[in-house]
């Protein structure tokens, strides 16, 4: 008995680990889009998408409004989003998005965390070329006709609708746009009274690496410590 109390609360923590760093990345996006836009999300679709994430991680309500806030306080520093670029184990390439308030802390990091996890730090464009940055949005799919919305929404930048599975084993429709057609995408969906599960701006990768179950470990173990930095926001890898 005390063996499975003990694996069900190193789980236990993990779970709340990965729900606090959630919280901190959409917190930190809440802001950024703030400061940019505003607190008025009817005038601020960024903070439209941050409201539509925040929510995809169940983050209360009173942590949202903290971090509007926070955002509206002249005390609190600016973030500044930085993309470091490097490839980890066994030619897999690595892009880590970076939310930062000291640009030498988090550089010296990220080169760290590289440098233990078998990785090395390139330069920037080094990695990048291989990805291509679109829009993503998640949807529930109850209620859709996935091959009708393929054809209204492909005036509005639609390149690719495809189906996924959500973390507890849902069915997830995946809606994907270039990057520069995020908010003409985000406001037909709106207008379609369709709300995403979630709204991400994410780097595709165009060409992958195929690894096997030994070599994916390694670059998971270098992807988790990246994923532990406070100031990374996103990892995205061409890891097949």
């Amino acid at each position: 008995m005390g063996r499975i109390f003990e694996v069900r609360k190193s789980t236990m923590f993990a779970r709340w680990d990965r729900m606090a760093k959630q919280f901190t990345r959409v917190g930190k996006e809440i802001v950024i889009a703030v400061k940019a836009g505003g607190p008025d999300p009817a005038t601020n679709p960024a903070l439209r998408r941050c409201f539509q994430n925040a929510k995809a991680v169940n983050m209360p309500k009173d942590r949202v409004e903290a971090a509007i806030k926070r955002a509206m306080g002249k005390e609190l520093a600016n973030y500044d989003e930085i993309l470091y670029e490097g490839y980890g184990p066994h030619g897999v390439a690595i892009l880590v998005e970076t939310a930062t308030d000291n640009h030498v802390r988090t550089v010296a990091n990220v080169k760290s965390h590289f440098n233990k996890g078998g990785g090395t730090l390139g330069n920037s464009g080094s990695v990048s070329f291989q990805f291509k940055k679109m829009g993503v949005f998640r949807l529930h799919p109850e209620g859709l006709d996935a091959e009708e919305m393929e054809l209204e929404l492909i005036d509005f930048g639609l390149e690719e609708l495809g189906e996924s599975t959500g973390e507890n084993g849902e069915d997830i429709l995946v809606v994907r746009c270039a990057f520069t057609d995020f908010g003409n995408m985000q406001k037909a969906l709106e207008d379609k009274g369709i709300t995403p599960i979630s709204a991400e701006l994410e780097w595709i990768p165009t060409t992958t690496v195929p690894v096997n179950d030994e070599q994916a470990e390694d670059v998971s173990k270098l992807i988790e410590r990246l994923e532990q930095d406070e100031d990374v926001q996103k990892v995205f890898h061409n890891m097949a």
